[in-house]
């Protein structure tokens, strides 16, 4: 937590950050996709130097403009079927109850759909790789806060919901999103289920990454883990929000059928991906990250490489580091005879899941997940 009390801290954040980022490209450290709203990602050589990403190279995903927010007078209410009605200040909350902190990965569930394009385009921004970041995330327990309002027995589901205003023609609405109630059974002393976090990287949230307050959900994609959260809302469903109810779902017709008939997406599959080659006398040192299935105690298990199309593999050198609901960064050393061919990255997860060679198109770009290919051509060495 932030040395310094609550109250300046945010007064001091709530100024910062507001404005359009720098005009001149060299100057920032993200690669914007749009402006307004803000949607970001980072360079992908900056992405994988540190295990833990730091803020200014952290991807930001927005689906309307930032809310103008005074800390001090933000309130968080608790309701829907719960024994208590409780509404708490930033203060209050971080104040009443007792403090949390975990490290995991986040990771938008249109990663990579920049590969879906090259078939058929698809609707949503163009990510390419970098829309993922590992964060230590501090606040509050969801659980401690569900049990001073106390849970009725039929309740299933925990909706979000955010202050941000969406506007999509005519109607304007706000960003939300929910859980079942058994991903909270997930958690142990190290990990939350749903953290309500108030701080990233040991300083409060900046307002493009949610301030003052938002979920955190580990193992989940991030559409889950809302920004700005205002309203805490216990269910026998999960939310109707449109972002639950209609947009974050695997489709592949995209008719309101199947849309109704589906679930919502949840947690994110296992991925990779090379994010740079350097030379080193006459090898070429790959770096790149591999992101395991998003269930409890799942890590990776092996990131593979070939040069000649998936016909030989060469096992990555895993980092030291890793832990639940973490991505864990990699490197190869490899020797480039053909300029012309890909490289191709795979990883396993101790779950036995493993990355296809293809994935189906669908229409709104989600999961993309198959072999990474990277032409050499593109490679600056």
């Amino acid at each position: 937590m932030a040395a310094i009390p609550w109250s300046v801290a945010s007064r001091t954040v709530s100024a910062m950050m507001q404005e359009d980022p720098a005009i001149d490209p060299g100057k920032m450290d993200l690669i914007y996709r749009s402006k307004a709203p803000r949607n970001g990602e980072p360079k992908l050589k900056k992405l994988v130097e540190n295990w833990i990403t730091p803020t200014p190279q952290f991807y930001i995903r927005s689906h309307g403009t930032n809310p103008a927010v005074v800390a001090d007078e933000f309130k968080v209410s608790v309701e829907g079927m719960v024994e208590n009605l409780l509404v708490f200040s930033i203060q209050e909350l971080i104040e009443k109850f007792p403090k949390s902190s975990c490290t995991c990965t986040v990771s938008c569930a249109g990663i990579r759909r920049y590969e879906f394009n090259k078939v058929k385009e698809v609707k949503g921004v163009a990510w390419q790789e970098g829309p993922i970041g590992n964060a230590k995330w501090s606040g509050v327990r969801l659980s401690d806060v569900l049990k001073a309002a106390g849970i009725k027995a039929d309740a299933k589901h925990v909706w979000f919901e955010g202050a941000d205003e969406i506007v999509d023609g005519k109607a304007t609405f706000p960003f939300g999103g929910s859980v079942p109630l058994s991903k909270l059974l997930e958690e142990d002393s190290s990990m939350p289920g749903v953290l309500l976090a108030t701080h990233m990287n040991n300083e409060p949230l900046l307002p493009d990454h949610g301030f003052p307050i938002r979920t955190i959900v580990p193992g989940y994609i991030g559409a889950r883990s809302v920004k700005w959260l205002r309203k805490i809302v216990v269910s026998d469903k999960p939310s109707p929000n449109h972002f639950i109810a209609d947009v974050y779902k695997m489709v592949y017709s995209g008719t309101p059928v199947e849309i109704d008939e589906t679930a919502p997406i949840y947690r994110y599959p296992v991925n990779a991906a090379l994010c740079s080659a350097e030379r080193q006398d006459d090898k070429v040192l790959l770096k790149g990250y591999a992101l395991p299935t998003g269930h409890k105690g799942c890590s990776i298990s092996r990131v593979e490489i070939s040069m000649d199309n998936g016909k030989s593999w060469t096992a990555a050198t895993l980092g030291n580091e890793a832990g639940d609901f973490c991505w864990q960064l990699w490197t190869a050393t490899v020797t480039i005879a053909n300029t012309e061919t890909d490289v191709c990255v795979r990883a396993t997860d101790s779950f036995g899941n493993s990355m296809p060679e293809t994935v189906p198109w669908n229409p709104k770009g989600y999961l993309y997940n198959a072999w990474h290919r990277v032409p050499v051509s593109r490679f600056e060495i």
